[in-house]
């Protein structure tokens, strides 16, 4: 528990300390940096809101009431799926890549102050572990489908 407990308060931390980098150099929160993110990533730079709820860990009602904002700020485009009648997607467009990409050296310089002061050793074994406990190596809650 003890380890358990380590790991949740250092994450809590860092992403505190790292969200206020990004508030107060950019006017944008962690989570809306994670979007943007995770669409400049993806393949044609857009996601499936099921899929980008799952990539930066949020809820898919928490992702549509942060994609709604991101969309009012010319950030975010929702666009129906041609295959799909139903689906919707989450492009990125130029304004919110022109927005990440002034983000992101914010982001990394916050990476590096809180998070790679640590050894290369220790960073090595931390992230063997968070690796190995992320893909599987610990069972899926009952009644979830296991994550890719």
């Amino acid at each position: 528990m003890l380890a358990y407990r380590s790991f949740l308060r250092a994450h809590a931390r860092v992403t505190r300390c790292l969200e206020g980098d990004l508030i107060a150099e950019q006017r944008l929160t962690l989570a809306a940096y994670d979007v943007l993110e995770a669409l400049a990533e993806a393949p044609e730079r857009r996601l499936r809101m099921t899929e980008l709820a799952d990539v930066v860990l949020l809820s898919r009602s928490g992702v549509t009431r942060l994609v709604d904002r991101l969309e009012r700020l010319g950030l975010v485009q929702r666009v129906r799926v041609d295959s799909d009648g139903r689906g919707v997607q989450a492009v990125i467009t130029e304004r919110g890549e022109n927005r990440l990409r002034t983000a992101t050296a914010t982001h990394r310089n916050g990476v590096a102050r809180y998070f790679l002061s640590a050894t290369a050793g220790e960073l090595e074994a931390l992230m063997r572990t968070c690796e190995r406990l992320a893909d599987g190596g610990v069972p899926s809650p009952p009644g979830q489908r296991a994550q890719a």
